[in-house]
């Protein structure tokens, strides 16, 4: 069996399945932390990805497998042995106690001096931008700001994995892009190992060093963000990061050895991996602000408009073509093409990727 080094803040999953009865929820899943990074577990809902976090933390025990955290087998440990804190999705702090009292909370249970927790809660709390607040009840602050109590909770107890449920849930749109953006500065300049979990596309991309995306228990793909968007290895990763195009296309070897995906009369040279080593069949996705229109002619892929939404920056269109109908997003709003108008279509260098039949 294969042995881990300890690293403090490594996470290892070694072929771990969770059943319920009969129902096989996390098949065989294996992959690995570094420490020091944030890992996104990204998913629908029902694909595993929290059942996943929840063996981590030791609030579910695996059915089989192992689980190694900073080298050490904790998959039989309870929770409260395993050296990792979480962040839950309400944030859960006791509303009759002052914010101090929330952060050193869990280390009076642990046996520390008042003294000390106390102190150390100050200091967390000064880490996530809340110094001065201790005094203050939950109820007197925002929910960004009890969000970064929680935050200052979890990290007080300097655990070697930190783990997000869903962190920014509860928030509005504008206020979960700020937080995230607090929660990313905070990881890197302290160094610590995170694992968080949302089923927010933009907020992995946001926040991540790399991200597994997980469909029915089982790992679709994993890789850094940038990976996952450019290059898909499948059409449901290319519909899950980011909205694309997925279209039936043709693969021909070209005469100077590279490969181009053809769409009719377009011909488009295939550079993004994972491609086919071979002619033939293939699916093309292509990211909505890829796709340029213009006027129907050669070497274009013919389409009709077949909707206009005018959104201030972008103007969006959906385009019939005898491939499927296609999502635009069009920058050029000095001129809004209208309804039933042919069309002809190309495609930018970037945010198209091949995608293996």
């Amino acid at each position: 069996m294969t042995q881990t080094p300890a690293v403090k803040g490594s996470v290892r999953f070694d072929a771990v399945e969770k059943r319920f009865g009969s129902v096989v929820a996390i098949r065989s899943l294996s992959f690995d932390i570094e420490p020091g990074t944030l890992v996104t577990l990204l998913g629908p809902s029902g694909c595993g990805k929290t059942t996943t976090l929840r063996m981590l933390a030791g609030l579910e025990q695996p059915t089989a497998g192992r689980i190694l955290i900073g080298g050490r087998d904790v998959t039989n440990l309870p929770a409260n042995e395993r050296d990792v804190s979480m962040v839950f999705q309400s944030y859960a702090l006791f509303p009759h106690m002052s914010v101090g009292e929330n952060v050193a909370y869990g280390l009076r249970s642990g046996g520390r001096p008042k003294r000390e927790a106390q102190e150390r809660a100050k200091q967390g709390l000064a880490l996530v931008g809340l110094d001065g607040y201790a005094e203050r009840l939950p109820s007197e602050l925002s929910g960004g700001q009890q969000q970064r109590v929680a935050v200052a909770r979890a990290l007080v107890l300097e655990p070697q994995v930190l783990l997000l449920d869903e962190p920014l849930s509860n928030l509005d749109a504008r206020l979960r892009r700020h937080v995230r953006t607090e929660i990313r500065e905070l990881q890197q300049r302290l160094g610590f190992t995170a694992v968080y979990v949302t089923h927010d596309q933009e907020e992995a991309l946001a926040v991540s060093d790399r991200i597994v995306v997980m469909q029915a228990g089982e790992i679709a793909q994993a890789g850094t963000p940038r990976e996952l968007y450019e290059t898909p290895a499948s059409s449901f990763i290319a519909d899950f990061i980011g909205e694309a195009n997925v279209v039936p296309c043709e693969v021909r070897r070209r005469e100077d050895g590279r490969l181009e995906a053809r769409l009719g009369d377009l011909r488009h040279p295939v550079r993004a991996a994972p491609a086919p080593t071979r002619e033939g069949a293939a699916k093309l996705a292509i990211r909505p602000n890829a796709i340029t229109l213009g006027e129907p002619g050669p070497g274009r892929l013919d389409g009709r408009v077949a909707s206009a939404a005018y959104l201030g920056d972008h103007i969006e269109y959906e385009v019939e073509t005898a491939h499927g109908r296609l999502f635009v997003v069009d920058t050029a709003i000095e001129t809004v093409r209208p309804v039933s108008s042919d069309v002809g279509i190309g495609l930018h260098e970037r945010g198209v990727a091949l995608i293996p039949a």
